[in-house]
């Protein structure tokens, strides 16, 4: 591949995971992740901090672009609506089709390592954090803001699951508003 080539960091992203899953993390080199992308080393380092960042480093971005969508949502929208609609948003960018066969091998990684998995939690609290702010400032208090945020953090967790589950044919949008609603009517089920 030559060096020219566009999309450099998703490249290193999927050659590392891709190696990450056939010879383990820990056997895997910065320089194996670089060559496999047809890259080098210098490349790799002005994309990623360490090799640890290419499992985590895809969804950089996430919490705050999930957050604005909620945010600029039209008012009319219930909170739920409102998830929904940064679901939607964030599908395109982080959940596209073609991201879609490294999912699992992805998913594998980082449930092999308790530090990966410490991280993945960490990930998934600053997507708590970041849309529990963002219907707040819709007006919805506390602690309906962060029950709704929990909520939709356990949506995001279940969805990447069904969409990275290679018997799976349905894109990411379609999956997440099904499980949210799927949720939301077991949550009101608990009154």
């Amino acid at each position: 591949m030559p060096r020219w080539e566009p999309n450099a960091r998703e490249r290193l992203e999927r050659a590392a995971i891709e190696l990450f899953a056939a010879q383990g993390y820990e056997a895997t080199t910065i320089e194996q992740i670089a060559a496999a992308a047809g890259l080098n080393r210098s490349t790799f380092f002005r994309h990623f901090g360490d090799k640890r960042e290419t499992l985590f480093g895809g969804q950089q971005g996430l919490p705050a672009h999930l957050a604005d969508t909620i945010t600029k949502a039209p008012a009319d929208l219930t909170p739920l609506e409102a998830v929904t609609a940064a679901f939607d948003a964030a599908a395109t960018v982080w959940f596209a089709p073609d991201r879609r066969d490294l999912a699992p091998r992805r998913l594998a990684v980082v449930a092999s390592s308790p530090e990966f998995r410490e991280r993945e939690l960490l990930k998934r609290l600053d997507i708590t954090t970041a849309v529990a702010a963002a219907l707040r400032s819709r007006g919805l208090s506390d602690p309906s803001a962060t029950v709704a945020a929990e909520l939709a953090t356990l949506t995001f967790t279940r969805t990447i699951t069904i969409w990275a589950d290679p018997a799976n044919t349905e894109e990411f949008s379609p999956i997440a508003r099904r499980v949210l609603r799927e949720l939301h009517t077991a949550a009101t089920q608990l009154d």
